[in-house]
């Protein structure tokens, strides 16, 4: 009798486990997926910021699309850049602009702390003045929520990381 019930045991273990792992793919992938997309070149960053959708594009006819959190009102800007650094878990110093509406932030927060707005890796653009970062905040990602930075969940800034070099085009759009 022992030996039914803990065969019936490990199965439901299992079963859970399976379901569990399922669930979590399908969450993974609902974040981002591949969408038609064309008229760039292959291996560029473009920001929609109405969509607040980034899409790193595959090839002539694909890219790869991610949500993200974009610039507020005032604070969204458009335009062409490169990417100039790549950092994992970067120290962030509150600008001067973001430390006047919100004194209290310390001059500097290491990388890697909760309170870290930058996530788990960066991007940075236009001499460090933007970023494409994550975030230790997901609940912001769909949001007009930033100063000009690109916010992105951290698992999709450290895909994102992976597939650019420094030099990559990155395209910020309306």
């Amino acid at each position: 009798m022992q030996h039914i019930f803990i065969k019936r045991t490990a199965l439901f273990v299992t079963f859970v486990l399976v379901w569990a792992l399922l669930a979590a793919v399908v969450a993974h992938s609902a974040a981002r997926d591949v969408v038609n997309f064309s008229g760039f070149a292959p291996g560029t960053i473009v920001v929609k910021t109405s969509e607040r959708q980034l899409y790193y594009v595959m090839d002539g006819q694909r890219a790869i699309r991610y949500p993200v959190g974009v610039g507020r009102a005032g604070k969204a800007w458009t335009g062409k850049a490169r990417i100039e650094g790549k950092y994992v878990e970067p120290d962030w110093a509150p600008p001067d602009e973001i430390r006047r509406e919100q004194p209290h932030l310390p001059k500097l927060i290491k990388g890697g702390d909760e309170d870290n707005p930058m996530g788990a890796a960066a991007l940075t653009l236009r001499g460090g003045e933007y970023a494409i970062h994550g975030t230790n905040d997901p609940s912001s990602i769909g949001g007009f929520v930033s100063y000009g930075c690109i916010r992105m969940y951290n698992r999709d800034i450290r895909e994102l990381y992976r597939m650019v070099d420094v030099g990559t085009p990155v395209i910020v759009e309306r």
